[in-house]
Order: C-alpha cells, then sequence, then structure tokens
C-alpha cells in the first residue's frame, strides 16, 4: 500500500502538445504494472484547453467546480 498526502508532490505545467494555455497537472499516483490506471488532477487556467485526444481504455472524468 502506498499513502501519498495532497501536496507532497510538485505539480507540473501541462505539455504544449497536450494543452494550450496554462495547465497544472498533480498526480498523485501512477500505474504500477500489472495494473492500468492512474490518476490526476489537471487544473485550466481561464482559456485553457485539452489537445484533441482518445483514451483507447477509457477515461474517468469529474468535474470539480
Amino acid at each position: 500500500m502506498n499513502i501519498s498526502h495532497s501536496g507532497s508532490q510538485p505539480s507540473r505545467k501541462g505539455p504544449a502538445d497536450w494543452f494550450t494555455g496554462d495547465v497544472r497537472i498533480d498526480a498523485p499516483f501512477q500505474a504500477t504494472e500489472p495494473a492500468k490506471v492512474g490518476g490526476a488532477t489537471v487544473t485550466f487556467e481561464p482559456g485553457a484547453r485539452t489537445a484533441w485526444h482518445t483514451h483507447p481504455l477509457g477515461q474517468t472524468l469529474i468535474r470539480r467546480a
């Protein structure tokens, strides 16, 4: 079991080939083999957008206001 505390890892800037505008990614956990599940909170500043893309294994989005 891995325990991650909020804010224990620095945010990273969303890469320009994935996003336009200012985007911050906080990824408290990544997939560890054989799992294929990871998690991240992606924060979009006003006017920021994601590039068109797909998720072949699916994706769950949780909108937070």
